[in-house]
Formats: C-alpha cells, sequence, structure tokens
C-alpha cells in the first residue's frame, strides 16, 4: 500500500495500478525491493511521474523498513511520515486503506471543496485535515475523499465549477469562486 501511494502520487490511477504490479510482480517485500536498482524500478513504474524521483525514494523506504521497521510497514501516522516524500495525505492512506484504522486522506480536492461550502477556512490541506478530524464525524473519515475527490474532478473544478448543474447549488455558498458554468 505505502509503495502503491508513492508511485500513485501526480499519477493516473490506471497507470499507478499497471506500474506497482509490474513492480510487484519483480520486488513483493522490502528486502526483494532492496534486491533491485534504483533505474530498474524507474524502469518497472514507468509512465507514472516523476518515476526517478519515485524510484529512489521505494529503494529509500525499504532500506528504512528492513533496517527500522523488521520489513513492516507501520500502522501510525506519525511513524509513516518519518519516510522521506510520505506527507500527510499518503500516510493517512496508508493507516485507513492498509490497516482500516481512522484517518482523513485530504487531497487537493477535499481542501478545495471544504472550503468553498464554508464548511472550513483553511489555507492548507494539512490545516484542513486538522479541523476535519475536530468537526467531521468519525464515521466519514475514510469515505469523504473517494467522494470529494470524484466530486472535484467531474464537477466542482478548481476554475470555473458547474454550479448551475450542482444539486448543492442553492445551498453552497461558493467560497472563493470567481466564475462559474
Amino acid at each position: 500500500m505505502l509503495v502503491a501511494c508513492i508511485i500513485s502520487l501526480r499519477t493516473k490511477d490506471e497507470v499507478t495500478a499497471l506500474a506497482a504490479a509490474r513492480l510487484f510482480a519483480r520486488a513483493a517485500t522490502p528486502g526483494e525491493m532492496l534486491s533491485l536498482a534504483t533505474d530498474e524500478i524507474a524502469q518497472l513504474i514507468y509512465p507514472a511521474g516523476f518515476y526517478h524521483t519515485k524510484a529512489a525514494q521505494i529503494l529509500e523506504i525499504s532500506r528504512q523498513l528492513v533496517a527500522e521497521h523488521d520489513s513492516c510497514v507501520p500502522d501510525e501516522i506519525n511513524d509513516l511520515l518519518q519516510f522521506k516524500g510520505v506527507g500527510r495525505k499518503t500516510a493517512n492512506l496508508v493507516v485507513t486503506l492498509g490497516f482500516n484504522k481512522p484517518g482523513i486522506c485530504v487531497d487537493t480536492h477535499v481542501h478545495r471543496i471544504c472550503n468553498r461550502w464554508g464548511y472550513v477556512a483553511t489555507k492548507t490541506a494539512d490545516e484542513t485535515e486538522r479541523v476535519l478530524r475536530d468537526i467531521l464525524p468519525a464515521e466519514y473519515w475514510i469515505e469523504i475523499n473517494d467522494l470529494l475527490v470524484a466530486f472535484g474532478q467531474n464537477h466542482c473544478h478548481p476554475v470555473s465549477p458547474r454550479c448551475s448543474s450542482c444539486r448543492l447549488n442553492e445551498r453552497c455558498p461558493r467560497m472563493g469562486v470567481r466564475s462559474f458554468r
């Protein structure tokens, strides 16, 4: 899950799935990953975005997992944040999907839409996550990302959202929206 999340950053889901499958067919554990060269990992995960950088990151995370965690991915957000390149969104995703523990994955869509609705008034995704932990019932923590990512990609775009056809149009204060369709 952790490695797949690294591959997925700034990469379409279908590219991520194929790249992760190729990589895991060759190396399924941190120890096996260490037998690969950075260039080989890069070739296996290509055409994922930033594949050279991600390959080096995957190798370094594998080294840390073997050396410091007995080859096991930690199940706590703060432990995951110790890996270079792992931010709060990735850490939350690993904890929620990999370990079925509570977490809130806040990406650009969740951050933008929650602010646009006036549900939060925050400047960063990390700040949005902290506020949502206080105000959003825990039963919705895991699913908010899936719902708002799809909504943000297909309807509530960053620029010129489709407000006129939105079911929430009459309730949405459109905070920060300058133009819409």
